[in-house]
């Protein structure tokens, strides 16, 4: 337990928020890159032809025997596209339907671990119990508690309107970690009530000194 206690020391919690700080930067460069990715077509999904069916497919390259494929993106959800019959392609509007399923996951997450960031370089800088902190951590919360709830609802209904425009087909299974996601949602909530809190008791100091 003593040991454990060396990480509650401020020059080390300082240091290890710089270092996250610098975690949150590349995931964002990293999240970026993946929407990119997607929107270029290098996005996976499962693909069902005439000729069989291929676990690991992407828009952007017709030939499907792949001896190299570069870089893809990809999400946890089950994603399965019906080629169009008889020409076994798939169509630009189940792409841009693709894509933008992946982009209603990947920009929340961007906008969360930007405000994450930002809590950690306060906490850096040595600013820990203020109201930007609380707010910051509130948002990350509901963001993540968005994704969780709400986006597998959002990706089924941009299947359901691609569909209606397409000769080629989506079908998705999402929402698998609904649990998962949504529990560390409410602790970053509880997290942002608690340096709330903690501003409310400061002030009450402050005013009685």
């Amino acid at each position: 337990m003593k040991k454990a206690n060396i990480l509650l020391n401020e020059p080390v919690a300082k240091s290890v928020a710089r270092f996250l700080t610098a975690i949150c930067y590349f995931l964002i460069f990293i999240f970026v890159v993946g929407l990119v990715l997607s929107f270029i077509g290098r996005q996976t999904f499962v693909l069902h032809t005439s000729t069989g069916t291929y676990e690991s497919a992407i828009f952007s390259e017709r030939n499907r025997d792949w001896s190299f494929r570069g870089p893809t993106v990809g999400t946890n959800d089950d994603i399965r596209v019906t080629a169009v019959a008889g020409t076994d392609e798939v169509d630009l509007i189940t792409h841009i339907g693709l894509s933008a399923m992946y982009a209603i996951n990947i920009i929340p997450l961007i906008i969360s671990f930007w405000l994450l960031s930002r809590v950690l370089n306060n906490i850096s800088n040595g600013r820990i119990f203020t109201e930007k902190n609380a707010s910051y951590l509130l948002y990350y919360g509901l963001i993540h508690m968005a994704v969780a709830v709400l986006v597998p609802f959002i990706k089924l209904f941009i299947s359901f309107i691609a569909n209606q425009f397409t000769n080629s087909h989506i079908s998705i299974a999402t929402g698998q970690n609904l649990l998962t996601n949504l529990i560390p949602s409410i602790a970053f909530i509880v997290a942002a009530y608690i340096i709330h809190y903690g501003v409310h008791l400061q002030d009450e100091v402050d005013h009685t000194l």
